[in-house]
């Protein structure tokens, strides 16, 4: 059944967003509701950082005019593109005028400002994001978002290769929503215009491509999806890596570090490159990733030891990496679990008041130190690490 209106959605009922319904003219349907937060309703998926956006026949300047008279922030963040951004009461909305294409050359379109909801929703990328919603909660769908998004289609609007011509990176974002709204099934219109246009997007931002595929690596599976982007040029991966992250995910695991080691495969740093990610999530793949090593060596304590709960991340990867027998990881997750991991009960300090002068020396005698302790499975205490300094009595 094709449901009429959104029901009993908290975010719809909240009295912050109904004031801004209120002020700009929802009631007579000038404004709703559009996008991921009518889509995700749908599916009962909405999450605590689903972004509230808002379409309107109202231009801009009114949009600001009216919000600031009834006492609302307002912050014109993409006024050029007819978006302002309005805070009441601790909700954050974000509102843009209705457009229409008069012109476009990929990204850099130029757009009127319009009134016509059909057009503004024929513009959209994908049908199960031109889904638009009153502030009652009823439902406005001219293209069939609703019946593709409860049937797991993933459908670009209109010619798909035209859809993409005007954005590039609506290639990757097929993808994306095709894993996390589409049971990885993938529209054959929608791929055939993807593999035509895979190397011809080369001008795409670094930024945002590595921001989707960032995105996609978070979602629950993406094996499959993965796999034919390979298939298609749009991703380097290796049979190996592909096979280790289907396993991956065999073992439920869905850790985005995780998979960015085992897509990158020994290319980190290149692939931070190629997608300008951040140093905090490629030297904690990192960490995954020399983890899973360790511990595929038999070495554990040193994987515990050096890398915390990152390890345990590295435990399943390093088993779908090797294709671990599950006896193997069992055994392997038990010792790990065994282990307490806490710092070194040794310190510069306390080798200083045993005598030894500041310098490389203590340095030195640290790691022998390091290696004793975590050698005995973190056993041995402050005092009898301290007895195997040289000298000790």
């Amino acid at each position: 059944m094709i449901p009429e209106r959104l029901e009993n959605a908290e975010w719809l009922l909240h009295p912050a967003v109904q004031a801004i319904f209120a002020v700009l003219e929802g009631e007579a349907g000038r404004t709703r509701a559009v996008g991921g937060i009518v889509r995700d309703s749908l599916l009962n998926r909405v999450g605590e950082n689903t972004d509230i956006d808002m379409a309107t026949e109202l231009l801009p300047v009114a949009v600001m005019q009216k919000a600031k008279a009834s006492g609302m922030a307002v912050y014109p963040t993409g006024i050029e593109h007819g978006t302002v951004t309005l805070r009441h009461e601790g909700v954050e909305v974000e509102v843009t005028t209705l457009r229409e294409d008069v012109a476009t050359n990929g990204r850099h379109a130029e757009v009127a400002f319009s009134t016509d909801w059909v057009q503004d929703a024929s513009r959209r990328d994908f049908t199960i994001n031109a889904l638009y919603c009153f502030a009652d909660g009823r439902l406005f769908d001219p293209l069939g978002g609703v019946g593709d998004l409860l049937n797991d289609r993933v459908r670009f609007i209109g010619e798909a290769g035209q859809r993409i011509a005007e954005d590039g990176l609506r290639v990757y974002r097929f993808f994306r929503f095709s894993a996390s709204h589409g049971g990885e099934s993938l529209d054959a219109d929608g791929l055939a215009a993807c593999r035509d246009a895979a190397q011809a997007l080369a001008h795409l931002s670094r930024e945002r491509v590595g921001s989707e595929m960032l995105r996609m690596l978070a979602l629950p599976k993406i094996a499959r999806t993965l796999g034919v982007m390979a298939g298609i040029g749009l991703l380097p991966l290796t049979n190996d890596a592909l096979l280790a992250l289907q396993r991956y995910e065999a073992l439920g695991g869905r850790d985005q570090a995780a998979r960015l080691a085992l897509v990158a495969a020994g290319r980190l740093e290149q692939v931070q490159a190629d997608w300008r990610l951040s140093n905090s999530i490629t030297a904690r793949a990192g960490h995954v990733a020399e983890a899973a090593s360790l511990l595929a060596a038999g070495e554990g304590d040193w994987a515990a030891y050096r890398f915390g709960e990152d390890a345990v991340e590295g435990l399943a990867l390093a088993a779908a990496r090797e294709n671990w027998p599950r006896d193997r990881l069992a055994e392997t997750a038990r010792d790990l679990a065994r282990l307490p991991v806490a710092p070194l009960p040794v310190s510069g300090k306390d080798l200083m008041a045993q005598g030894m002068p500041p310098g490389p020396q203590i340095g030195e005698a640290l790691e022998k130190l390091e290696v004793a302790w975590v050698e005995s499975s973190f056993t041995l205490d402050r005092d009898a690490l301290l007895e195997l300094l040289p000298g000790s009595a």
